[in-house]
């Protein structure tokens, strides 16, 4: 994978992927965007790349047309660097589970420009997945996103993962897994919402 400076992209990229800006998180925290992305040149690249041996970066890349239209209509692609992470993280994940896990579409990277949650969302980081399966189970009720949230969260320090339920920090069809905002207690989850 080639690495580029996001700073040294034309200019409609920068615009959409806004490298290296100041974003403020739900928290009232500032933060960089990703100033580094790989380069990625086709569907069949992002297939061919794996992040971790259970793992391709297509993946992780996959998402819908709420995403800015040049960045989902053409190529190159850019994904922040961090996304290796991600899947490494993942890959533990998997290991302890045991099964295959799924990835949803817009559970991976999303650019700030994506329509769901923009630049605040830790997806825009690329250090967040959204996941919808593990082997069988599909994760659409509080005990099956409940154990595998605890099981995800037991892999140290630097995960949080939202708990089961309705308010906007919880989920209630998938298991959010991210490496980004690990230091906010539930609580400040809360009141960021």
């Amino acid at each position: 994978m080639r690495a580029v400076d996001g700073l040294k992209l034309p200019e409609e990229y920068r615009t959409l992927l806004r490298p290296g800006e100041t974003e403020t998180d739900f928290c009232g925290n500032a933060h960089h965007l990703p100033r580094f992305f790989y380069e990625i040149s086709s569907w069949q690249e992002a297939h061919e790349i794996r992040l971790a041996p259970h793992f391709t970066l297509a993946e992780l890349m996959l998402v819908d047309c709420r995403e800015a239209r040049l960045l989902v209509s053409q190529f190159p692609h850019y994904v922040p660097c961090a996304i290796v992470l991600l899947a490494k993280f993942l890959e533990d994940f998997r290991r302890e589970v045991d099964a295959p896990v799924f990835i949803s579409a817009n559970g991976g990277y999303r650019s700030p420009a994506h329509q769901i949650s923009g630049a605040k969302s830790i997806h825009a980081w690329g250090t967040a997945a959204n996941i919808y399966r593990v082997g069988d189970t599909f994760l659409s009720d509080a005990k099956s996103i409940e154990k595998y949230r605890a099981i995800a969260a037991s892999l140290g320090p630097a995960v949080f993962v939202r708990p089961f339920g309705s308010e906007r920090v919880q989920t209630d069809d998938h298991l959010h897994i991210d490496l980004g905002f690990a230091s906010l207690t539930p609580r400040e989850w809360s009141e960021a919402s």
